[in-house]
């Protein structure tokens, strides 16, 4: 049997790798992990989204915008004192599944599942 293509994660927009002990369930997997089973996808996460989509529609300077500017954007709208960093990377990388944005580092289009470090987000 040929190895089914890989899945994105609902939650975290990270790629999941077939697995044998899957064959059977393949079709309803949807996280990759029992953490993103437990986050899904909330508010917050639907708002960095739009956060990060508004901010490259209204002209960056650059083109680009960081995770942290969706975050700082969002905190600033609800005023909750939780750190956004992850949730806004996470937000980044389904936006790039959805197929809206891409992400980028030192000006070259990496894969998100395996991008390390700081990065930029930048329109499709």
């Amino acid at each position: 049997m040929s190895t089914p293509a890989d899945r994105t994660c609902v939650s975290c927009g990270r790629r999941i790798e077939w697995r044998r002990k899957w064959e059977r369930d393949w079709e309803q997997i949807r996280y990759c992990s029992a953490a993103c089973r437990r986050r899904g996808v909330t508010q917050t996460d639907t708002l960095l989204e739009e956060a990060i989509l508004d901010l490259l529609a209204s002209g960056a300077r650059s083109g680009t915008v960081s995770p942290s500017d969706a975050a700082d954007a969002v905190t600033a709208r609800n005023d909750t004192g939780e750190d956004l960093a992850e949730p806004a990377r996470r937000a980044a990388r389904r936006l790039v599944h959805s197929g809206q944005v891409v992400i980028v580092q030192g000006s070259r289009v990496v894969d998100p599942s395996t991008a390390k470090g700081p990065f930029r987000i930048r329109r499709v």
